[in-house]
C-alpha cells in the first residue's frame, strides 16, 4: 500500500511540475509574432525533409492548417501535454488564406510513460467539417473530429481518400525526425489572450478566420505555405 501511494504521489508531482513549467513558458508563447516566427521555422524544417511530399499534396487541397511549434508532453504514469499554435483557413479554389487565429492544445494521458518530450506539430485540415471545428471554438481531436497520422512519401498514392478517412492529418518533428503522428484525446481551444494581443480587440474564431491573411506579420508564413502548396500542385493567391 505504501509503495502504491508513493507511486501515485510521484505521478501527481510529475504532472504538477509539468504544469508549473508550462505556466512559466506561457508568457513567451502567448506573444503572437513569436509564435508565427516559430511556426515558420517548423515549416521550413519540415519542407527540407525528403519525405514531405505527401504533406505538400495534402496542403494543395487543404481547407486550412494549424501549426504548433512546440507541444510538450511529460509525466510519470499520469501525463499531460500542452502547446500553443496558430491556425489559418484556406479557400482551396482560389488559394487565398485567412486569419490567423491562435489556439492552444491541452490533454491528459494514462499508462506507462515517463519523461519529457517536445514535438513540433502541423495539422493539415482536409475538409469543411474539420475547418468548421476550428472556427466554432473548442473541440477534441479523435473525439469530435477524426485525426490520423499523415501519410509519408514523395507523393500521395492514387486513390487516397483524404475527404472520408480523416478530417485532419498530423505531421510532427521530434529530434530532427519527420514522422506521421497520431494524436487523439487532445482538446483544442481558442487562445483568447493571443488573439486579442494580435488583433488589438476581442473577436470570435469565426470572425478572425474570415479576414484575409495579408498583414505583414503573417506574410512570411503564408509564403512558406504557398511554396508547399505549389509543390503539391495547388493554387495560390496573388
Amino acid at each position: 500500500m505504501k509503495k502504491q501511494a508513493a507511486c501515485n504521489l510521484l505521478a501527481c508531482l510529475s504532472v504538477i511540475l509539468l504544469l508549473a513549467g508550462l505556466v512559466f513558458g506561457a508568457e513567451a508563447s502567448t506573444v503572437p509574432e513569436t509564435r508565427i516566427e516559430d511556426a515558420l521555422k517548423v515549416l521550413q524544417e519540415m519542407s527540407a525533409q525528403e519525405d514531405c511530399g505527401t504533406m505538400s499534396d495534402l496542403l494543395a487541397r487543404a481547407k486550412g492548417v494549424a501549426i504548433f511549434p512546440s507541444v510538450v508532453k511529460a509525466g510519470l504514469m499520469l501525463g499531460a501535454r500542452h502547446g500553443k499554435g496558430v491556425v489559418l483557413k484556406r479557400n482551396s479554389a482560389t488559394g487565398q488564406w485567412y486569419g490567423p487565429g491562435f489556439v492552444e492544445m491541452t490533454g491528459l494521458s494514462y499508462g506507462l510513460q515517463i519523461g519529457v518530450q517536445s514535438t513540433a506539430l502541423v495539422l493539415v485540415i482536409t475538409n469543411e467539417r474539420g475547418m468548421k471545428s476550428f472556427e466554432e471554438g473548442s473541440f477534441t481531436l479523435g473525439g469530435d473530429l477524426t485525426v490520423a497520422a499523415g501519410p509519408l512519401g514523395r507523393h500521395l498514392e492514387a486513390g487516397t481518400d483524404i475527404e472520408l478517412k480523416a478530417a485532419i492529418y498530423s505531421y510532427s518533428m521530434s529530434k530532427g525526425a519527420f514522422i506521421g503522428f497520431s494524436l487523439e484525446g487532445a482538446k483544442v481551444n481558442p487562445d483568447d489572450a493571443a488573439n486579442e494581443l494580435y488583433w488589438k480587440r476581442s473577436a470570435s474564431s469565426t470572425e478572425l478566420l474570415q479576414r484575409k491573411a495579408t498583414d505583414s506579420r503573417i506574410r512570411p508564413l503564408i509564403r512558406e505555405l504557398n511554396a508547399l502548396v505549389l509543390r503539391g500542385g495547388g493554387k495560390t493567391s496573388v
